[in-house]
């Protein structure tokens, strides 16, 4: 296994942090982009990235706006979907990629949802999406948007970590070292010395400028690669009712449920490895 090496990119004349794992072996090598979810950074990735990258060249970003990414001078227009995308694509470009895989957490699947239905159709081929799906439960989307908003902050990054521990419980199991980095990579410090996740609280904009953002059942019906869908067995944002939907509409994902976990599994376990391991190889 390779050791990460971190990219500062621009895309969109913005720029954005990518971590990179694994190595491009030439022009058949295979490369897989994942992307983490709302709130978070690129650094929830490390597991599942350290896991795949004897096999995979993987690319790891923070969303604009999120961990080391620029934060958008412009947030109402580029705070949505439809920005990341474009970003997506010139991602792409930058590394010099035809083609890839896609891996996803909640917003990242939902990026690459819309890639691959638009501008990136024909060059994902195949589609991880972690606890996301064409349709979020409104009560989740409020939920999140109560926290993310208003990040909460604290004197000491011990407390922080024990603030990450109770709302990201429906991760599932972490170890404590796992929980360490988490709170480790996804921590900045404010001007009055107090500490706060790694984000600017304005990416909430989305909800209010772009309120259609999520829904994307139009698009999820035009796809034709193959799906792999993640659902935490007890998710309050993709509901069961969807995620067998996603069975039989569009490009027939395959559901697999994850025990003990809500949104979103951590991608860190060996069972949640195989399950991606088995899909990416077809």
């Amino acid at each position: 296994m390779s050791s990460p090496r971190s990219h500062y990119v621009d895309c969109c004349s913005r720029e954005l942090h990518v971590v990179e794992w694994g190595e491009a072996l030439g022009p058949q090598a295979q490369t897989v982009i994942a992307w983490h979810g709302l709130a978070r950074t690129c650094r929830d990735m490390d597991d599942i990235a350290a896991h795949l990258s004897d096999r995979y060249r993987v690319l790891c970003p923070d969303t604009l706006g999120r961990g080391l990414s620029q934060w958008s001078p412009l947030p109402e227009q580029e705070y949505c979907l439809e920005f990341y995308v474009r970003q997506a694509v010139e991602l792409m470009d930058r590394f010099g990629l035809e083609r890839c895989h896609w891996l996803g957490t909640s917003m990242g699947g939902a990026i690459g949802t819309l890639a691959a239905a638009g501008p990136l159709r024909g060059r994902i081929e195949r589609l991880v999406l972690n606890d996301n799906g064409p349709q979020l439960a409104d009560s989740a989307i409020e939920r999140i948007r109560s926290y993310a908003g208003s990040p909460a902050s604290f004197a000491t990054v011990s407390e922080l970590e024990a603030y990450f521990r109770k709302v990201y419980q429906p991760y599932g199991w972490l170890s404590d070292a796992q929980w360490r980095r988490l709170t480790e990579t996804s921590v900045r410090r404010l001007p009055n010395g107090r500490v706060t996740p790694h984000y600017d609280p304005a990416m909430v904009m989305q909800f209010i400028h772009h309120p259609n953002d999520y829904e994307l059942w139009s698009q999820w019906d035009s796809l034709s690669l193959p799906v792999l869908c993640l659902r935490g067995e007890s998710s309050d944002l993709l509901l069961a009712d969807t995620a067998e939907q996603m069975r039989q509409r569009g490009p027939r994902a395959v559901v697999a449920t994850i025990a003990g976990c809500g949104h979103a599994p951590a991608l860190n376990t060996p069972e949640q490895f195989s399950l991606i391991d088995r899909f990416l190889a077809g």
